[in-house]
C-alpha cells in the first residue's frame, strides 16, 4: 500500500521532522494546530494546515479523526507525547479505514501500561526492579512503599516523559506527594493509576531502539545513553553508550528483542532499561518514536520515520543490514531556568539563528518571533553533533551550542556546555543522579558578563543564555558570544 497523503497529528520540532521524510517520499502532509501555534515554522511547511483552535485540542481523537477523513488521508503519524501512546486512538484510526503509524492497537494495550510491561517482562525472564502493579489508593500505595523501604519512585502506569513521576526518599508529606502524582498522571494520560518502584542507585539510563515488520523481523538500531536528566526528563542522550561491553551490549539486545517479540509488536519503540554494577534492570516500552531517536539515525545511516512509514505500508524489512559507525551526542535546547529547578519559561523568541556546522544536525521547533506559551514542553530545538570518536562529536556539539545566537526567554544553553565541558561528562561517568552534583557546581560559577555589554543586559549576572532585554539589532550576539566563550 502506498500512502499518498499523511495526517501528522503532532506539533513543533517532531512535526516538521515528520514532514522532512513525507517529503523526500513524495507524500504529502496534514498538519494540525492550535492557535497559539499558528506561527509555527512546521505550519508553513506542511502541504496542508487545519487550525484546531484550543491548545489542548491535540488530544481530541473525534477531532483529529475527522480532519483526516477531510484531507482523505491515508494514514496518521502520531509523533511523540500527546495521543501516541493511546491505544485507543490506534484502534479508532484503522478501523475508519486509516492507517496508524505506529504499534499495532494490541502492543500498545500489552505494553503501553508499565504494570502489564512489567509483568510480562518478569513472566519472560527479564530482570526488572522491585515494583508493585498498578494501584489507585493511597493506603495501599503507602503500605507497598513501607514494605519494600525507602527511597522509591512513583511513576504513572499509563504513559511516560516523566509525568506523574516522583521520587519518595522521605515519609514526610508523603499523603501530598502521591496526590500530586496521581493528578499529574490523570491530567497528562487520563489515568491516575501509580506503580512504586524501588529507586536503583547508582544506575545510568539505556535503552535500546527498535523496529519491528509486520512479518516477525525485529532490527535493532543500537543503544542510548540517556542517563543526564532533570525532573525525570532527558537532555543530553548518546549513542552508542560508552558504558557497555560488547557481551552486555548482546544481552541487553536480547532482552529487547525478546518482549517486542512476545507482544508481536509492530513499528518504531524503545525498550528502556536501569543499568547498575552490571545488572540490567527493565523499565518499559515507549510505543512511539522517541525524542532521541536522531543519535541512532547518525551511527546506523537510517532513517528511522522513513522505517515507520515503510512498516504501516507493509513492506518488510527483512534485507535490512545495520551497522554502527562513530558516535552521535543529542543536546536539548529548552526555555527553562537551570539556577530555579529548571523552571518552565514562556515568551517571545526575538533571534533566533541556529549555526551550520559539518556533521552537526539541528532539529528545531521554533525561528526567530515565535512565541514559547505555557501550554507545551518548552522544547526550542534538538543539536546532534557526530564524529568517528566520542570525544569529536563531544567537541563539535560544544563548538556548535557556542554558536548559537539567540534573544529570547531564559534557557539551558550555558548549562548544556558546562555539562558537555564537566569532568563527568568528559570521562563517561555519568548516572541518573550526575545532574543534580553537576547543577550544584554550575551554580557558583561566576556569571559577570563584560562590562562593555552589561548596558544591553537586564543586570550583571545574566548571561546569553537568560534573557537579554535590548530591543536593538542583536548584531552585537556575536560580540557577547565571544566575550563568554572565547
Amino acid at each position: 500500500m502506498n500512502f499518498k497523503r499523511v495526517l501528522i497529528a503532532n506539533r513543533g520540532e517532531i512535526a516538521l521532522r515528520i514532514i522532512r521524510t513525507l517529503k523526500l517520499l513524495e507524500i504529502e502532509s496534514v498538519v494540525i494546530y492550535s492557535e497559539v501555534d499558528k506561527d509555527l515554522p512546521y505550519v508553513k511547511y506542511a502541504d496542508y494546515s487545519e487550525n484546531i483552535g484550543e491548545p489542548l485540542n491535540y488530544l481530541n481523537m473525534e477531532l483529529i479523526l475527522d480532519i483526516a477523513k477531510k484531507y482523505n488521508v491515508n494514514a496518521i503519524h502520531p509523533g511523540y507525547g500527546f495521543l501516541s501512546e493511546n491505544a485507543e486512538f490506534s484502534k479508532i484510526i484503522e478501523e475508519n479505514g486509516i492507517k496508524f503509524i505506529g504499534p499495532n492497537y494490541n502492543a500498545i494495550k500489552l505494553l503501553g501500561d508499565k504494570s502489564n510491561a512489567k509483568s510480562i517482562a518478569r513472566e519472560i525472564g527479564i530482570p526488572i526492579a522491585q515494583s508493585s502493579t498498578a494501584l489507585t489508593n493511597i493506603e495501599e500505595i503507602k503500605n507497598y512503599i513501607k514494605n519494600i523501604g525507602l527511597p522509591v519512585l512513583l511513576k504513572a502506569s499509563a504513559g511516560g516523559g516523566g509525568k506523574g513521576m516522583k521520587k519518595i526518599e522521605s515519609l514526610e508529606n508523603i499523603d501530598e506527594i502521591i496526590l500530586s502524582a496521581k493528578r499529574e498522571a490523570l491530567s497528562s494520560f487520563k489515568d491516575d493509576r501509580i506503580i512504586v518502584e524501588k529507586f536503583i542507585y547508582p544506575a545510568r539510563h539505556i535503552e535500546v531502539q527498535v523496529i519491528a515488520d509486520n512479518y516477525g523481523n525485529v532490527f535493532i538500531f543500537g543503544e542510548r545513553e540517556c542517563s543526564l536528566q532533570r525532573r525525570h526528563q532527558k537532555i543530553i542522550e548518546e549513542a552508542l553508550s560508552p558504558a557497555l561491553n560488547e557481551d552486555e551490549r548482546n544481552e541487553l539486545y536480547e532482552y529487547a528483542r525478546k518482549i517486542v517479540k512476545y507482544a508481536n509488536y509492530t513499528n518504531a519503540g524503545t525498550v528502556e532499561f536501569l543499568y547498575s554494577d552490571g545488572k540490567f534492570y527493565f523499565l518499559e516500552v515507549n510505543s512511539r518514536i522517541q525524542v532521541e531517536h536522531p543519535v541512532s539515525e547518525m551511527i546506523t545511516k537510517y532513517d528511522l520515520i522513513r522505517l515507520q512509514i515503510e512498516v504501516a505500508q507493509g513492506k518488510e524489512l527483512k534485507n535490512e543490514k545495520i551497522e554502527f559507525r562513530g558516535h552521535s551526542i543529542e543536546a536539548r535546547l529548552y526555555a527553562e531556568d537551570p539556577l530555579s529547578n529548571f523552571f518552565p519559561q514562556t515568551g517571545k523568541i526575538e533571534y533566533i539563528e541556529y549555526p551550520i556546522i559539518p556533521f552537526v544536525r539541528i532539529d528545531y521547533g521554533y525561528e526567530t518571533n515565535n512565541e514559547i506559551t505555557p501550554f507545551y514542553d518548552p522544547m526550542i530545538a534538538k543539536f546532534i553533533s557526530y564524529g568517528e570518536t566520542r570525544e569529536i562529536a563531544r567537541k563539535r556539539l560544544i563548538h556548535t551550542l557556542k554558536s548559537v545566537k539567540y534573544l529570547g526567554p531564559i534557557n539551558n544553553l550555558e548549562f548544556l556546555i558546562f555539562l558537555l565541558e564537566s569532568e563527568e561528562f568528559k570521562t563517561a561517568q555519568t548516572y541518573t543522579h550526575t545532574i543534580d552534583e553537576i547543577l550544584d557546581k554550575y551554580k557558583k560559577i561566576d556569571r559577570k558578563l563584560p562590562i562593555e555589554v552589561l548596558e544591553f543586559v537586564s543586570n550583571s549576572f545574566l548571561t546569553n543564555s537568560r534573557k537579554i532585554y535590548s530591543q536593538k539589532k542583536f548584531d552585537i550576539l556575536s560580540s557577547i558570544n565571544a566575550k563568554i566563550y572565547p
